[in-house]
């Protein structure tokens, strides 16, 4: 995952691919995908991405995601680019899972430093201080080694993390 920014997995929401817990299970762990489908009522096949801006998305960013539709459509690589910013959608979408919190401040990044900076900071971001593992948001711990918190964004989050969870 270092190296170069990869703009397939910069969503234009703000979102950094390589973080989500969707994209890790398709690249990392086929067990964790098939709990995640039977989870979501969704066939392991739905579930398959390669990234938000790939010809191969999952159910989610394919068919429920308007802003990428919205981005095309207005010729903006990223929401915060546009006039609108932040409209009512990507309100409403920021506002509904602890994964979003950070989207304002991911669009303001973007737009000072370039995606390919914000790219290498989320790699720091969402990296295990002790290993380097990418993890997701949602996991508490380190899933290779088990540190806790897995990453800055769970040592920030983790009190609104833990609560979506309990729902």
């Amino acid at each position: 995952m270092a190296g170069t920014a990869d703009k397939r997995l910069a969503a234009v929401c703000g979102l950094f691919c390589p973080a989500c817990h969707v994209f890790i299970a398709n690249r990392e762990d086929p067990a964790r995908l098939a709990a995640m489908a039977r989870r979501f009522g969704r066939t392991i096949e739905e579930l398959k991405c390669d990234g938000c801006r790939s010809e191969n998305r999952c159910f989610f960013c394919e068919t429920l995601c308007v802003m990428t539709k919205c981005a095309a459509k207005k010729g903006v690589d990223f929401c915060g680019a546009c006039g609108e910013y932040p409209c009512p959608d990507l309100k409403e979408f920021q506002a509904k899972a602890p994964h979003r919190i950070e989207l304002w401040k991911s669009h303001a990044r973007i737009k000072e430093a370039g995606y390919e900076q914000w790219y290498a900071e989320m790699i720091g971001h969402y990296s295990c201080p002790a290993c380097r593992t990418i993890n997701s948001a949602y996991d508490l711990k380190c899933r290779k080694c088990g540190h806790e918190p897995s990453c800055e964004y769970v040592r920030l989050h983790g009190d609104q993390i833990r609560k979506h969870l309990a729902k």
